[in-house]
């Protein structure tokens, strides 16, 4: 790898070097390393791009990392990720996109992650995306995740796009069983004319099945944010979600909730704001001798976090 695909996958995925574990690596369209583990196999796809990690029943604290770079311009891409995890597990999957583009045509990332949970198990999920590079032509990603969780799994997504992607639509689909639980943190920056788009719908299909859903987003500049969070509770269950944004300069957020109750005993609750920086913030750590900007970045990292 190059310098730049080295900071693109320490941006994406705090690698300097190959991790410790299962891992596959596509660089360009490509796959540029993979290892496999005595409890985690990665299989190359044979109808289409992607691949299928498999995770054995019993597999305890371990991880798998599944980076993708691209510092190609004009290489555009759709993969199709399989995560099957069995009984009993505790493991954490780091994935992640990032994308440098120093020339003039479009470079753009698709992805469908699908995780079938097995009973009783337990997922960490971290997905970054980064953009970065000096070129006319845009940046663009399109994730979709998708989750089924079985009796009593558990699956926390932390997902952010902390500024670089020019126009990106971020699905996310959830169905979940009995006793399961499913956590979502997702941040967003946008700046410049930069689009984004989050849709995230979730039905709490099992009795005591529970979600809790935290986006936090900053708009600044003239571009444009949507979040679009859906519940619905179809059993004995609990639903909350929160959006929190900071709006700056001439930036556009949109929120917009939907709850949808079927059964008696399903409990939906959503949060909303919008608002700028609070000036007494501002002025506070400005007596700190830092100046508006400085105190506005300290400010907008602290609420991303």
């Amino acid at each position: 790898m190059d310098a730049i695909q080295k900071k693109l996958l320490k941006e994406v995925a705090e690698l300097d070097a190959l991790p410790v574990g299962a891992y596959n690596i596509r660089s360009n369209g490509q796959s540029a390393a993979r290892n496999t583990t005595a409890s985690i196999d990665i299989v190359t796809k044979e109808d289409k791009p992607g691949i299928d990690i498999i995770i054995k029943p019993g597999t305890k604290n371990q991880s798998v990392h599944i980076p993708v770079i691209i510092s190609q311009s004009g290489l555009k891409e759709m993969v199709y990720n399989d995560f099957f995890i069995g009984e009993d597990c505790d493991v954490t999957i780091v994935a992640g996109c990032g994308i440098s583009n120093c020339g003039g045509e479009d470079s753009r990332h698709d992805g469908i992650h699908s995780f079938y949970v097995g009973r009783g198990s337990r997922v960490r999920y971290i997905e970054k995306h980064y953009g970065e590079g000096t070129g006319r032509g845009k940046r663009l990603m399109n994730p979709t995740t998708v989750i089924e969780l079985s009796e009593g799994a558990v699956m926390e997504l932390e997902t952010s796009q902390i500024g670089g992607i020019d126009d990106t639509l971020r699905v996310t689909k959830a169905k979940l069983g009995d006793n399961t639980s499913l956590i979502i943190h997702d941040k967003i920056l946008t700046e410049g004319d930069q689009k984004a788009k989050a849709e995230i719908a979730v039905e709490l299909d099992g009795n005591a099945s529970s979600c809790d859903l935290i986006s936090r987003g900053v708009a600044k500049e003239e571009s444009l944010q949507e979040v679009v969070i859906r519940i619905d509770g179809n059993a004995a269950c609990h639903g909350h979600a929160e959006c929190d944004s900071i709006i700056m300069d001439k930036g556009v957020i949109l929120a917009t909730p939907q709850l949808r109750a079927t059964n008696v005993d399903a409990e939906l609750i959503h949060e909303a704001a919008i608002g700028k920086i609070a000036g007494e913030q501002l002025m506070k750590l400005m007596t700190m001798g830092l100046s508006e900007k400085e105190a506005e970045e300290m400010i907008i990292r602290g609420f991303l976090q």
